[in-house]
Formats: structure tokens, C-alpha cells, sequence
């Protein structure tokens, strides 16, 4: 046994376990959500985890806290996504790529995404729209700075902008590919020369 394996303990067996059946639980939501959308059942969520229903209950005691885990962790990706996005040469195409990701996030679980973006952070237990709004900014800024971003744009506004295309077509069954033209629409909006106000 080396000194590092000395020093180093095993992880109980048990609390590995409750580690796996979490992720398990939180990835299966996620699929179930998506497809059947905030009201899916969470007995059925529990069956594609491979865990009973006590399982899941004694790591999110109500649905709540099971939709509140799968945003955290979507917002997570999010965050990842615009770390790596800030690194790639282009600045416009850094941040297209991540309205995309955030439209089709938002879009997710029939609106699920969208609403809970809007509620308070008390009620989620985290400031999801801050967290979405730090990294629209840092990525906007960039696309200022050194692309073609018009500089009357603010990161509050493409927030709204992308909220208001999924909510709006979220429970549309012919919307299609209508939410990425119209963000489209929107990036053509970002790059185009302000409107001339009188």
C-alpha cells in the first residue's frame, strides 16, 4: 500500500450508492420530462432509474425539488458550454452557438424550462436568471468587443428575447422549426445597425 492509499480512505460503499442512484434519478427525469413534460410520472421516472419510489423520494422529497435538479443541472451545461464557447476565436459565432443551445434548452420539457427560468430564487433555491445572465453577458460582450454585435444590445434583452420564443411556441404541436427561425430572425436583429428613433 502506498502512502497516498494510506492516507486516502475508500468512499463508504453506501454513500457511492447514494451518489449513483442520484445521478441515475436526476438523468432519468431529464428523459421523462422531456418527453411527457413537467407533469410526468414520477413513478415512472423512478422505474427508468432503476430505483423504488422510496429511492426517489428520499433525495427529492416532491416534485419540485426533482425539476428544480434537472435545471441545476441543464444550467450547469449551460455554464460549461460558455466557458468553452469564450475561448473559440470567433466571437459571433461563439455567441450563436450559445443562444442556440440556450433556445433549445429553454424550449425543453414543453416550456418547463422556460417557466422555471422565470421563478424567483427562494422558489428554486438558486438565482437561475442571474446564472443565465452572467454568462449571456460575458459572451455578448465579446461578440462587442470584437464582432459584429451591435452595442445597444444588452444581455437582459437576448434573455427575454430567447425566454419569449419558447414560451411562445412551447405549446404549439406545428411550431416545427419555428423556434429556430425565429431566433434567426432575433440573430439577424443582433448584427443589424439600430433603428433610427425620432
Amino acid at each position: 500500500m502506498t502512502s497516498s492509499q494510506a492516507l486516502t480512505p475508500a468512499e463508504p460503499p453506501q454513500r457511492t450508492d447514494a451518489r449513483l442512484n442520484r445521478e441515475r434519478l436526476v438523468a432519468a427525469a431529464r428523459e421523462v420530462f422531456a418527453e411527457s413534460g413537467p407533469g410526468a410520472s414520477l413513478n415512472e421516472i423512478a422505474r427508468r432509474a432503476g430505483v423504488g419510489p422510496g429511492t426517489l423520494y428520499r433525495h427529492f422529497p416532491n416534485r419540485s425539488a426533482l425539476l428544480t435538479a434537472v435545471l441545476g443541472d441543464r444550467i450547469e451545461t449551460l455554464r460549461a458550454h460558455a466557458e468553452r464557447l469564450l475561448a473559440s476565436e470567433n466571437a459571433d459565432d461563439a455567441l450563436e452557438q450559445w443562444l442556440r443551445a440556450f433556445l433549445a434548452h429553454a424550449c425543453v420539457h414543453q416550456g418547463m424550462g422556460s417557466a422555471l427560468l422565470v421563478e424567483s430564487a427562494d422558489a428554486l433555491g438558486f438565482d437561475c436568471r442571474r446564472r443565465i445572465l452572467d454568462m449571456v453577458t460575458g459572451l455578448l460582450a465579446r461578440a462587442q468587443r470584437h464582432g459584429t454585435a451591435r452595442t445597444d444590445l444588452t444581455a437582459d434583452d437576448l434573455f427575454h428575447l430567447v425566454i419569449g420564443i419558447a414560451l411562445a411556441t412551447a405549446h404549439d404541436d406545428q411550431a416545427g422549426q419555428q423556434p429556430e427561425r425565429l431566433l434567426d430572425l432575433l440573430l439577424d436583429s443582433v448584427h443589424g445597425a439600430p433603428r433610427r428613433r425620432t
